[in-house]
């Protein structure tokens, strides 16, 4: 990846030895990279895009501590004595996005610590429970079977894109279904998702303006005209209890349908190019579908979507895997390093559907962990069930189109996203 290609990767080459977030090796090779980082040490001073120092913290149990110490804030403004966020700022400028709209990136849940992350979670969170998610269980399966039914009418010579045709319309459907987003203006949803996961300035600036200005209108149907949907829920919150403020609204909107649906498609992608490139896992998982809830825990174990969670900030110094870190540090956790750490699994790189999870719930980090792990994680775990299952009883033959060598990702740091998976059903 070059820094023309990706705004955020000016700043690579600047400090020899201090790996940048945004190095081509690391991007196109994560699991070497990062795993080599690993193997270095348990903290290695590497670089943020814009050139800042950051601690990469990328064994099991240490990315685990960061994550469940609230000592690592979200918001650099958290550190006593921070009046700026000079990362955010750059991140914001690289991708040229207007004043006005920052607030809307930068102010989500995801960078905020408690009160504020306490009182927006709540706001959600019931609507994320296993409770709640199991019982949309049969409206997931119903689409998921609509989709594939589908599939032939997308063939052409016999080729199919799975991700255009089933791994991105289930969840954008669902969550948006969720929410309440109407169907007529979803394609539009995706395109905007495309355009932000792109990192291209004026496509993503141009993505966050019309979200915003979409959901305010929305805002407004739904204050003339309340629905049970959470939307609803949100406009009822900030009105009558005021509980949020207006840029708080949008800005759930938007974290909730971006975040439902991206990280899922690709979980779901990554996972079918997984089992099509493992046929003997993929032969257990068929003969024996109780298998499906462990498989998706080590498929998003193996080959989760997301390799780096948000940076966290040091608020008070501390000692780190024999690393002082001082107050005001950054820190940057590395799933996917975490989630290969040879101290915590046994042949981390191979994929074994039937692993034991070993004294850690889910026995991987992939939905991140603490006060932060992610609010739709049984409904990403459910659609992954739902989407291999229903796939492999529908299509038992179902093989690549194009050998994996061919298969093309979107070059993001961070990130593990194919562009297409062509199948042959």
């Amino acid at each position: 990846m070059t820094s023309a290609a990706n705004p955020l990767g000016a700043h690579v080459g600047e400090h020899p030895g201090e790996p940048n977030l945004a190095d081509p090796g690391l991007v196109s090779d994560p699991f070497g990279g990062y795993g080599a980082i690993r193997e270095h040490g348990a903290v290695t001073r590497g670089r943020y895009f814009d050139g800042t120092p950051v601690w990469l913290v990328t064994r099991f149990d240490d990315v685990l501590t960061v994550l469940n110490d609230r000592r690592f804030a979200n918001d650099p403004l958290s550190v006593p004595g921070q009046e700026t966020d000079t990362t955010a700022a750059y991140a914001a400028e690289a991708l040229g996005l207007p004043e006005q709209f920052v607030p809307y990136l930068l102010g989500n849940l995801l960078r905020k610590d408690p009160p504020d992350h306490t009182r927006l979670r709540r706001l959600v969170s019931r609507a994320f429970t296993v409770r709640r998610v199991s019982e949309l269980r049969p409206r997931v399966e119903l689409i998921a079977e609509d989709l594939l039914d589908r599939l032939p009418d997308h063939a052409e010579d016999g080729v199919v894109d799975l991700i255009e045709h089933f791994a991105y319309p289930l969840p954008i459907t669902v969550i948006c279904e969720l929410v309440g987003i109407p169907e007529q203006d979803r394609p539009r949803w995706r395109e905007w998702g495309a355009a932000l996961v792109s990192l291209r300035p004026e496509p993503f600036a141009d993505a966050i303006r019309a979200i915003v200005e979409h959901v305010h209108a929305l805002v407004l149907e739904r204050r003339a005209a309340p629905t049970g949907d959470l939307l609803s829920g949100l406009v009822r919150a900030r009105d009558e209890d005021d509980r949020l403020t207006d840029t708080e609204l949008v800005t759930m909107v938007l974290t909730l349908v971006l975040a439902g649906h991206e990280t899922t498609a690709h979980l779901i992608g990554n996972g079918v190019e997984a089992l099509l490139a493992h046929p003997d896992q993929r032969a257990a998982l068929q003969a024996d579908p109780g298998l499906l809830p462990d498989a998706v825990h080590e498929l998003m174990r193996r080959c989760g979507p997301v390799h780096l969670t948000r940076l966290r900030y040091a608020t008070e110094d501390v000692e780190l895997a024999g690393t002082l870190v001082r107050r005001g540090d950054v820190v940057q956790p590395v799933l996917v390093a975490a989630n290969s750490d040879p101290r915590r699994y046994s042949a981390p790189d191979r994929l074994d559907l039937s692993r034991e999870r070993g004294g850690h719930g889910e026995g991987h980090l992939g939905f991140g962990h603490g006060a932060h792990y992610c609010l739709g994680a049984a409904l990403a775990r459910q659609e992954g069930e739902v989407a291999f299952g229903s796939l492999l009883r529908r299509y038992p033959d179902l093989s690549p189109a194009v050998p994996p060598e061919k298969l093309a990702r979107v070059p993001v740091p961070g990130s593990w996203r194919l562009t297409s998976l062509p199948v042959r059903l």
